[in-house]
């Protein structure tokens, strides 16, 4: 699709994507609710199916070492660097269809209407679809596309499930060799760049009345657990004055966290997500109080700023309540921020279907976070219903899908390489 080419309007690519999200979907370990896990017969199934489409749509595909999919197809001649495109398809437990999936799809669709046209490009085209992104079963992320961009730590191999098999072992289960993870690797001269098409997973687009946008840069996070302790006592008799109560301490941490938090104007986003208070009874003045703090924003800096001054708040309260405090980061991620050169295309693509191009920062966590160690990265989002995600409620619509589908084959078609890229 040059600049010439007039649009579709039959959304014949939103169709053959929304058709084989709902297959896709179909594969489950439970037919109640989708969850499909690295590593199992349902990541199996799914990659046959996946590696079935690729290959339909003009790709040469096979399985690599770590068990993601990948596809490639050719440019003008055989062995030219490649633009990368990609997403994951594992999923979380009871998730929605759409989270992943629609990135993948999409790409295969796209690089099919190319193979239809007989259209070659001054480059080859790589889809990858990552085995595991979200870490359910061996709770570490991105490991289908850090063993892509080289950077797997193997230490994560002896790294058990709940029922208590390595991921060294599952992997042998699965009939691959964990010992050849590393050339699963692609080294930077040979990519253009990453792009990835990905539900919003929040309620902006929906708020925009737009389809699709630009995304700026995928969120870097911090993680914390913290820890109150104070004096139980008699609800009835301790007077307020004298309490030591650890839950009342913490509902001022959280009160505080939201405060700052709201008062940032450049995207800055803090979660309390767990909190406990013990000994948990109705009569008792709680005497300790644990709860989590996920910090998240655009730039490593602001986030880490942000989370020092938190950190000095809560100690600050937790000194005039005579609390004890233990705080704790238990994870950190830096911020990946997208190209500048791709968000330019980006939003040229979207502009060239009919769209305004709107900029916005990812809050969760992408593929991408990887890819930047081996290549520039670019985001499209894609507006999903409700903001809601990891969930089965996840829902895109079809003219949402069709819309994603055109900027993305729009600019692949007019991707322009980096000068000095190739």
């Amino acid at each position: 699709m040059n600049a010439d080419t007039p649009r579709r309007e039959d959304l014949q690519l939103g169709r053959e994507i929304v058709g084989r999200i709902n297959e896709l979907a179909a594969i489950s370990e439970d037919p109640a609710r989708l969850t499909r896990l690295f590593l199992t017969a349902e990541h199996r199934a799914a990659a046959e199916l996946i590696l079935d489409w690729m290959r339909q749509a003009g790709m040469s595909a096979h399985m690599d070492p770590i068990g993601n999919v990948r596809g490639r197809y050719e440019g003008e001649r055989d062995g030219l660097p490649a633009l990368m495109l990609g997403s994951h398809y594992d999923t979380v437990v009871d998730a929605g269809k759409w989270d992943g999936p629609l990135g993948l799809i999409t790409a295969i669709s796209g690089v099919a209407d190319l193979h239809r046209r007989g259209l070659k490009l001054p480059f080859a085209i790589e889809v990858v679809g990552f085995a595991d992104e979200e870490g359910v079963r061996f709770a570490s992320t991105l490991l289908g596309s850090r063993a892509v961009a080289g950077t797997f730590d193997e230490s994560v191999l002896s790294v058990r499930d709940r029922a208590g098999i390595s991921l060294r072992e599952a992997v042998k289960a699965f009939g691959l060799d964990p010992g050849q993870i590393a050339k699963a690797a692609r080294v930077r001269g040979d990519l253009l760049g990453y792009l990835e098409l990905h539900i919003e997973q929040g309620p902006v687009l929906e708020q925009e009345n737009l389809p699709v946008g630009v995304v700026t840069a995928i969120a870097g996070a911090t993680r914390l657990a913290a820890r109150l302790t104070g004096m139980a006592g008699h609800a009835g008799t301790v007077p307020m004055q004298l309490r030591r109560d650890a839950l009342a301490g913490a509902a001022e941490c959280i009160h505080v966290i939201e405060e700052l938090c709201r008062a940032d104007a450049s995207g800055l986003v803090g979660t309390v997500g767990y909190i406990h208070a013990s000994p948990g009874a109705t009569n008792v003045i709680p005497g300790e109080a644990a709860f989590t703090i996920d910090m998240r924003a655009p730039s490593d800096i602001h986030r880490e700023r942000a989370v020092t001054g938190i950190v000095h708040r809560i100690e600050e309260i937790a000194s005039r309540r005579q609390l004890g405090l233990q705080i704790d980061v238990t994870h950190e991620n830096r911020t990946a921020p997208c190209a500048p050169w791709l968000r330019a295309q980006i939003a040229e693509a979207i502009a060239a279907e009919g769209f305004r191009a709107f900029d916005l920062p990812s809050g969760a966590g992408h593929d991408g976070m990887a890819m930047i160690d081996v290549a520039d990265v670019g985001m499209i989002f894609v507006r999903c219903r409700g903001g809601v995600s990891h969930h089965p409620d996840e829902h895109v619509e079809l003219a949402d899908a069709d819309a994603g589908a055109r900027v993305l084959l729009r600019l692949v078609e007019n991707f322009r390489p980096q000068t000095g890229a190739q």
